[in-house]
């Protein structure tokens, strides 16, 4: 019979899947190493089983002992499943950036989850990093990983994910790409690469708001650089001692909203169901593209499983509130979508000019068409009579026909956006649609406004 003896015995050996509509333009053999084949779904739990068996082994973790750690969520997932077998409580702290279903997922699994503020320096009492360390010192018998310096990470991907990517590429890889985190899996598997072959080139993917690139070609810390991004899994505010800088070749820094929009694609394009890294590490790839040749062989780690971000980069709702994504919208049916199913309001000629504020009042309008018995004839709105106010105090007892503007323009519903908008910018207020049953809908600068947003 063949089985696993426990679950971390099915750490490791993940596959590489050949990339093709999303790198098309790409003139080399492009290989994601899909590390959500693992059964914590993340190539953390590689450096996890790693670094608790190094702690074991020279004392800084004893049975019963608490095991702490500040994570963004995957590094968390792989200590639980060791801690889990092995009888060690989990404290994990995390940023508050991090997407719900991490802290559920680490929560489902046994693990005390602290969450702690994104917005403040890493040395804030308040950060993941300051916390982490204060637990660490207040609870007896207690273990800090610390995965950013511990060097049982990055000793972890040189001992087994290099070897991997070296045997499955017959020795043929040319560029090793990857998202920089704790500087673990870049630094391990870049060390074993170049070993095996020097002219390998190392490719970090950044994000801005960290750091690295700028560090890595200047050599300089620069705080300036340090702010909020909503890209989870790379990129930092400190220098962590695992990211060996001398082996990485360079690094190229990738958008919030590029690395959002390219995860969502590899799961259209690829059916890679993967993680916001893996998006960046894809987008970092395609912006390097003119470093590769068509012999090359790149390879392209994914870090994560996407079910830790449906939340977050596969919820439109979200991606709309960062603003990275819009509504595809092309023609007056789409801007009118979300309107209520209720006749036109209107005003007639012969009404005065206190019926139609009256309407608008009623129902929170700013203008108003005019009809008579031979259809629209013209139209009123708050600015117009506002104006006319200010001349006549009396203006409310007038008729409509006496103050009423020309009358708004009508379209079809497969009038372009931008054709509305050209009407739009011509002074007129709103704009009144055609619907299919002879009824007519109207689209207002609201409108107009609330769909570019």
């Amino acid at each position: 019979m063949i089985y696993a003896k426990n679950i971390l015995e099915t750490i490791g050996n993940t596959p590489l899947v050949k990339l093709n509509k999303i790198v098309d333009g790409v003139d080399a053999l492009v290989l994601a190493k899909v590390e959500t084949f693992n059964p914590g779904n993340s190539v953390k739990d590689r450096m996890a089983v790693k670094m608790i068996a190094d702690a074991e082994a020279d004392g800084r973790l004893l049975p019963g002992g608490t095991i702490i750690e500040g994570t963004s969520g995957n590094t968390g997932m792989g200590l639980a499943l060791v801690a889990t077998l092995k009888g060690y409580k989990l404290i994990c702290v995390m940023a508050d950036k991090q997407s719900k279903e991490k802290v559920d997922i680490l929560r489902a699994v046994g693990a005390e989850v602290v969450v702690c503020p994104t917005s403040v320096d890493a040395e804030d009492p308040r950060s993941y990093y300051s916390v982490s360390k204060r637990l660490a010192a207040e609870i007896p018998n207690s273990w800090y990983v610390n995965q950013y310096d511990n060097p049982s990470n990055a000793l972890a991907h040189y001992e087994s994910t290099g070897p991997e990517i070296w045997k499955q590429t017959d020795g043929k890889i040319t560029h090793f790409v990857v998202g920089v985190g704790t500087g673990g899996t870049i630094s391990g598997v870049g060390k074993y690469l170049k070993e095996q072959n020097p002219d390998i080139k190392i490719w970090g993917i950044d994000t801005y708001g960290s750091v690295f690139k700028k560090y890595h070609e200047t050599g300089i810390f620069d705080e300036n650089e340090i702010y909020s991004y909503v890209t989870e899994g790379i990129g930092e505010d400190i220098l962590p001692k695992n990211v060996d800088f001398d082996i990485i070749d360079g690094f190229t820094k990738v958008t919030d909203k590029d690395g959002a929009l390219f995860t969502r694609k590899l799961a259209i394009e690829e059916g890679i169901f993967v993680g916001n890294s893996a998006g960046s590490a894809v987008k970092g790839l395609l912006q390097l593209k003119d470093h590769f040749k068509p012999d090359d062989v790149v390879v392209v780690l994914f870090h994560d499983h996407g079910s830790r971000y449906v939340g977050k980069m596969f919820n439109d709702d979200w991606m709309r509130a960062q603003g990275f994504v819009e509504d595809k919208l092309t023609n007056a049916d789409d801007l009118i979508q979300g309107h209520e199913k209720r006749p036109l309001v209107n005003v007639r000629t012969e009404e005065l000019v206190q019926h139609a504020i009256e309407r608008m009042r009623k129902y929170q309008i700013s203008q108003i068409p005019v009809v008579d018995s031979s259809g629209f004839v013209g139209s009123v709105d708050e600015g117009s009579l506002l104006k006319l106010y200010f001349s006549d105090k009396n203006i409310a007892d007038k008729p409509i026909k006496e103050v009423m503007q020309k009358p708004f323009p009508i379209v079809n519903l497969n009038t372009n956006i931008e054709e509305i908008t050209k009407l739009m910018n011509m002074g007129n207020q709103a704009i009144l649609v055609t619907l299919e049953d002879g009824d007519f809908d109207i689209i207002t600068k609201h409108d107009i406004v609330s769909a570019i947003h």
